[in-house]
C-alpha cells in the first residue's frame, strides 16, 4: 500500500512534468512518469493524487500516480508500477488463464531483437533459462488509459514501433513452442473492453492481429483504483476486441 496525497491537476508538460495545486494553494512541478500521450486522462483544474519519495537526490521528489479523466473516472498514469501490479496479481492468482506457474521472473532479454519480456513464467525452477518441464511462458504487458467512447479502451495512445517489436518477439516465441501472452493492464475505472487503436497507429493494429493469428494470446484485466486509501490493484478480465 502507497500512501498519496491529493491536489489539482494544473498541465501536464514537457512530457514528464506536471503543476498541481496543493490544498493550501501553493503549486508545485512534480514529475509525471508516463512516456505517453496521456490523451483523454488530462483535464486542468481536476483532481489528482501523487505520492513522495525518500530519495534525496529526485530533482521533484514528488510523483503524479492518479489522474481524474474528463469523463470524471480515474485513471493510473504511472507506468512505472504497471508490472508491480500484474507481479501481484500473478502471484494472488488474480489472472485465471495464467495460474499454475511455478517460477517468475522479470526482465529477462530474449529474442532475436534483444528485447527484454516484462515476465518470464514455468512450471519448474528455470536451469540456464530453460525449464525442466515443459515450454515457458513469455508474458508482455501493456498499460491501457485511453478511453475514447464510453466504456472503450484504447491502446496504444500513441504510435509505439516498441510495441510492434515486442509483438514480432512474441509470435517468434511461439514458433519455437513456447507461450506468448500480451496482457492489457487496465488502469482506468470507466474502461470495460480493449482493442487495438488504429486510427493512432495501424501498423500495431496489423502487427496485433498477426500475433494473434499467430498464437499470441491477448488478455486485459482492469484495476480498481482508490487513491485515498493508495491501493491500486488488478481484479477482473475485461474482453478483446479487434
Amino acid at each position: 500500500m502507497s500512501h498519496f496525497y491529493p491536489a489539482l491537476l494544473l498541465k501536464r508538460y514537457k512530457r514528464f512534468l506536471a503543476d498541481v495545486r496543493l490544498p493550501d494553494g501553493r503549486e508545485l512541478t512534480i514529475h509525471c512518469p508516463n512516456t505517453g500521450s496521456m490523451k483523454n486522462c488530462v483535464l486542468p483544474e481536476s483532481p489528482c493524487w501523487y505520492s513522495v519519495s525518500e530519495s534525496k537526490t529526485r530533482k521533484y521528489p514528488q510523483t503524479l500516480e492518479v489522474v481524474t479523466t474528463p469523463g470524471g473516472h480515474l485513471a493510473g498514469i504511472n507506468t512505472a508500477r504497471t508490472n508491480g501490479l500484474v507481479e501481484q496479481a500473478l502471484r494472488e492468482n488474480v489472472i485465471a488463464e495464467l495460474r499454475g506457474y511455478q517460477t517468475l521472473r522479470r526482465e529477462v532479454v530474449y529474442g532475436a531483437e534483444k528485447s527484454r519480456i516484462d515476465f518470464l513464467l514455468s512450471d519448474r525452477e528455470l536451469l540456464s533459462g530453460h525449464s525442466q518441464d515443459g515450454p515457458l511462458c513469455y508474458l508482455e504487458v501493456k498499460n491501457v488509459t485511453l478511453m475514447e467512447a464510453e466504456g472503450e479502451g484504447f491502446f496504444p495512445d500513441a504510435v509505439t514501433e516498441r510495441g510492434s517489436k515486442h509483438l514480432r518477439e512474441l509470435m517468434a516465441m511461439v514458433k519455437q513452442g513456447h507461450r506468448a501472452v500480451l496482457l492489457f493492464c487496465v488502469q482506468h475505472t470507466g474502461i470495460q473492453s480493449v482493442k487495438p487503436a488504429r486510427h493512432i497507429d495501424p501498423v500495431y493494429d496489423k502487427a496485433l492481429f498477426a500475433a494473434m493469428n499467430a498464437g499470441v494470446e491477448v488478455l486485459a484485466y482492469t484495476a480498481s483504483i482508490n487513491p485515498e486509501l493508495g491501493v491500486i490493484r488488478l481484479q477482473q478480465s475485461l474482453p478483446v476486441s479487434l
